[in-house]
Parts: C-alpha cells; sequence; structure tokens
C-alpha cells in the first residue's frame, strides 16, 4: 500500500472556479515550508505551465526560482478543469523512482466545492532521505497532511479576498 497524505476542505464557489484558482493563480495562494522545500534554493513562485493549457497536454508544475531558473517540479498527467487535476511531484533529491503523485478532486456540494487533495507514492522516498527528515512514515505523512491543508485553506481565503 502506498503512503499517501489525503485532505479536503470546502470552498464556496463553483467547482470550475476553484480549479481556474488553483490552477492559473497557484502562485499567488502557494505557501512555501522550509521543511518540504523543492530545491536548495528555494521558495520560488509555483505556476502551471505549458503548452496545450486547455487540455493539459504539455502542462507541467514549476518553480521558478529567483536566480531565474526553473525547476520542473512535475509533468501534468490529467487536467480535467472543474473535475480532476493529477501531477507528478518530485523534489531535487529525487532519485530516479522516488516519485510521488498528486490527484486534486472538485466536486460540487450544493453551492460549495470540496476540494480533495491526495498525495500519494511516499513509500518511494526512504525515511532516511532528506526529503522525508528522517521521521517515521506517520509523523513525516502528519506533518505534509498538515502543510496540504494549510495549503487548501490558503487557497479558500484567496477566493475569499483575491488581492488587487
Amino acid at each position: 500500500m502506498s503512503s499517501k497524505v489525503l485532505v479536503a476542505l470546502r470552498i464556496k464557489a463553483a467547482p470550475l472556479r476553484v480549479f481556474e484558482v488553483f490552477t492559473a493563480d497557484i502562485g499567488a495562494w502557494w505557501r512555501p515550508n522550509d521543511l518540504f522545500s523543492f530545491t536548495p534554493r528555494s521558495p520560488g513562485v509555483l505556476a502551471f505551465e505549458g503548452a496545450g493549457e486547455a487540455r493539459g497536454e504539455g502542462v507541467r508544475l514549476v518553480e521558478r526560482l529567483p536566480s531565474g531558473k526553473v525547476f520542473e517540479i512535475g509533468p501534468v498527467r490529467v487536467w480535467t478543469p472543474g473535475e480532476r487535476l493529477v501531477f507528478g511531484w518530485r523534489q531535487a533529491t529525487f532519485a530516479p523512482g522516488m516519485d510521488t503523485e498528486v490527484e486534486v478532486r472538485f466536486e460540487a456540494v450544493g453551492d460549495e466545492t470540496r476540494v480533495t487533495v491526495e498525495h500519494r507514492g511516499w513509500d518511494t522516498v526512504p525515511i532516511e532521505h532528506v526529503a522525508r527528515h528522517h521521521f517515521p512514515d506517520g509523523v513525516f505523512l502528519h506533518r505534509h497532511g498538515a502543510w496540504w491543508r494549510d495549503l487548501l485553506e490558503s487557497l479558500r481565503q484567496s477566493m475569499i479576498s483575491p488581492s488587487p
């Protein structure tokens, strides 16, 4: 069984709108976490970029670093606006085969959207790896899950009071 994080939060907006803010404005609502940085030069600004964004073809999640370099976090594997988004997730220190994946689901619940994040595949990253900080599975997954909850709350707050 894959070690994973699963968190959900409701946002008072339509699924398509939440998907659009999640993808187009990720650089505005994303909050870096020193424990879970992508590169030693992080934090940068996250963005989904690439050709065919309407269909998700060739889109990737990247971090634009202050130096101007771009680090690819992972390719988009599923891009279904208003419903589902799946993308690869790796840190610069991951060896080949150390791949995790994030699935985000956008489900209408009355006049709200339930945003569910499942970040799976952590069993491919050894406990001794710097990305896991030697935390036992339960501690690591709990801390990573808390970060995802904070990120979803930041997404929700950005939709309540969008920046000028």
